[in-house]
């Protein structure tokens, strides 16, 4: 986002986008995700984006030539009020486009708005107090090497690990995320739909999706689901894409034991010396998990509220 000079750029708004201007979007945001050290769409934006059944308003601004300078998705999906992200070309930026693209964002909302800044950039900053945005929720990026010592998962006695199984896993799991997630604001809303949609991702792989398992019933107590990112010209990093333990196995080590195989995984099966993951600040005892197992704050994500 920028709040300098008035735009000279051309801002439309369609419901729709062409896969051509999909393809161009995509390419901005890795064009500013490069320049910035973090994307700035995350991976419910990107679904979205490449779906052309998703409900979305979608703003792009272009310069005079026709060079796409910058893009806003809008979801209008959620009753409670939509949710917003925007990339500005590095190559373009201090002219206006954030500050453009900002005020039709509040022109489509009709209810409050929720506006992520991945990075924490100050520009970013600027921009919503301008608007009145208020800072409401910050989501950690922590990193660690996998090259330094890993502790052997210790599991819960009668507990079992075993691999995902597409299909007949897919009810027991959402179950299972939604009772572990009831309080996040995303994760425990998790539709068979978003389920499917991340097991047709190239990245996805059964075998790094661990369930943890109740071997006398085959309850599925907990879960481990990594992920493996992959880009021309930068370097793999693993993630600790979702980890959840059914509240009623709090308190038993599970969660410890379920990260620490999954690490394990990411570094011997798949061969990666770094991994990360996201945590809300706010989750205190989930951060202090990860720190104790050798994980460090690389950057900040800051979700900004207005309404």
């Amino acid at each position: 986002m920028s709040s300098a000079e008035p735009t000279t750029d051309r801002v439309a708004r369609a419901d729709r986008l062409a896969p051509a201007e999909v393809a161009e979007a995509l390419a901005l945001a890795r064009l500013a995700g490069d320049a910035d050290g973090a994307d700035p769409f995350d991976e419910h934006t990107l679904l979205r984006l490449r779906d052309p059944e998703a409900p979305a308003v979608h703003l792009t601004a272009h310069a005079a030539d026709g060079t796409l300078t910058g893009y806003a998705h809008v979801d209008t999906s959620d009753p409670a009020g939509v949710g917003a992200e925007l990339a500005v070309h590095p190559a373009y930026r201090r002219r206006g486009t954030g500050r453009a693209l900002a005020r039709g964002v509040l022109a489509a909302a009709s209810g409050p708005v929720r506006a992520w800044a991945h990075g924490d950039h100050p520009s970013a900053a600027a921009l919503a107090v301008d608007l009145g945005f208020t800072r409401a929720r910050v989501l950690w990026q922590l990193r660690r090497s996998l090259a330094a010592a890993l502790p052997a998962p210790q599991l819960p006695d009668g507990v079992v690990l075993r691999a995902f199984r597409p299909g007949a896993d897919d009810e027991a799991w959402l179950a299972l995320n939604t009772r572990a997630f009831a309080a996040h604001p995303e994760q425990g809303r998790w539709t068979p739909a978003d389920l499917r949609a991340r097991l047709a991702e190239p990245w996805f792989d059964p075998a790094g999706f661990l369930l943890a398992v109740e071997e006398a019933s085959g309850r599925l107590l907990g879960f481990h689901w990594t992920k493996v990112h992959e880009r021309p010209g930068s370097a793999r990093i693993g993630e600790v894409y979702v980890l959840g333990v059914d509240p009623s196995a709090h308190g038993g080590g599970l969660g410890r034991a379920l990260t620490t195989a999954g690490l394990a995984h990411l570094r011997d099966a798949r061969g990666l010396d770094l991994v990360m993951l996201y945590v809300d600040e706010s989750n205190t005892s989930a951060v202090a998990l990860y720190e104790r197992i050798g994980f460090a704050r690389w950057c900040g994500h800051v979700n900004y509220q207005l309404g």
